[in-house]
């Protein structure tokens, strides 16, 4: 029978970190968007601790990961979680590991005194979204994500 657990990623994993969003990537049809590197990951994850990665292993090895950071809500006046990427590889999906890391998740976030856990999810991801469903999240059709791009916000912020 195999193992799962989920654990704190360390610094000298920022390498399989970095496979691992590029395999995300791919999955969600962007990996020409990914110009992040092992240099990145490591500085932005553990020097300046921007976010936080929890990796799942199966039997020792990895087979996924969650990146999360904190936010704030005004309206709750709490700050709450905001999961960035989940991701389990391909070939180990469908044996609850995704709702094993959002429940570790929600743990954290209940831990740490927050008032929220916030995600998106592509509209086409239906196997996720049944999960999400699942556990009681729903969807807020009523907002659309915003977004500036490293480009566009330099040409902004230069905009007198």
């Amino acid at each position: 029978m195999s193992s799962f657990t989920i654990r704190p990623a360390r610094p000298d994993e920022a390498g399989v970190i970095l496979d691992l969003i590029r395999q995300l990537a791919v999955y969600e049809k962007c990996e020409k968007d990914v110009v992040a590197d092992e240099a990145t990951i490591r500085h932005s994850l553990f020097v300046e601790r921007s976010a936080e990665c929890l990796l799942g292993e199966e039997d020792g090895a990895v087979v996924g990961f969650a990146l999360f950071f904190h936010n704030f809500s005004t309206f709750v006046g709490r700050k709450g979680l905001y999961l960035e990427d989940l991701f389990i590889v391909p070939e180990k999906r469908g044996r609850g590991y995704g709702k094993a890391f959002l429940k570790h998740l929600a743990k954290i976030a209940v831990e740490r005194g927050c008032g929220r856990m916030e995600w998106i999810c592509l509209d086409w991801n239906e196997s996720a979204l049944s999960v999400y469903r699942s556990i009681g999240a729903i969807p807020l059709s009523d907002w659309t994500v915003q977004r500036l791009s490293e480009d566009a916000l330099k040409r902004f912020a230069e905009l007198d």
